[in-house]
């Protein structure tokens, strides 16, 4: 099946805590009943979306080019199947600053990353075209972006 991935945004890492707790985050999450996102599938927070952010920032791909931190579980467990990470600010920034008329060119770059196996440059845009408005969105309120991750 593949990494369930979902970026939402909100006003901080206790409020998802809270959510991820009471049990709202995920497929409640997904139908968009408690945070605005865009749900994906395989779009990791270190790889897939760190890449997106490296084309943004016009840096070399690094495992923490994201600023990914873990904030559910507080106790990093390996003996859960779900993740919450929040994203660092350089990379809300860069995903929410790229311009209407760079999203063609950013996506085009980011299909050719061997993660994508094969997509289209036009589904990798759509891809795109959602984490940057979830980006801009979360920007624009102030708020900061959130990956949910499950196996």
């Amino acid at each position: 099946m593949g990494v369930l991935t979902d970026y939402f945004r909100a006003t901080d890492a206790e409020t998802v805590v809270r959510a991820v707790e009471g049990d709202v985050v995920g497929p409640a999450a997904r139908a968009g009943a408690v945070f605005d996102g865009f749900e994906l599938k395989g779009v990791d927070p270190a790889v897939g979306f760190g890449q997106l952010v490296a084309i943004a920032l016009g840096v070399p791909w690094t495992p923490t080019v994201a600023g990914a931190r873990l904030v559910w579980p507080a106790d990093g467990s390996a003996d859960t199947d779900a993740w919450v990470f929040e994203l660092g600010e350089r990379a809300l920034a860069a995903v929410a600053g790229v311009p209407d008329s760079a999203v063609a060119e950013v996506a085009a770059e980011w299909a050719r990353a061997e993660e994508w196996d094969g997509a289209s440059v036009e589904e990798v845009r759509e891809i795109a075209e959602g984490l940057i408005g979830v980006a801009r969105r979360a920007r624009d309120a102030g708020e900061r972006l959130y990956c949910w991750c499950a196996l």
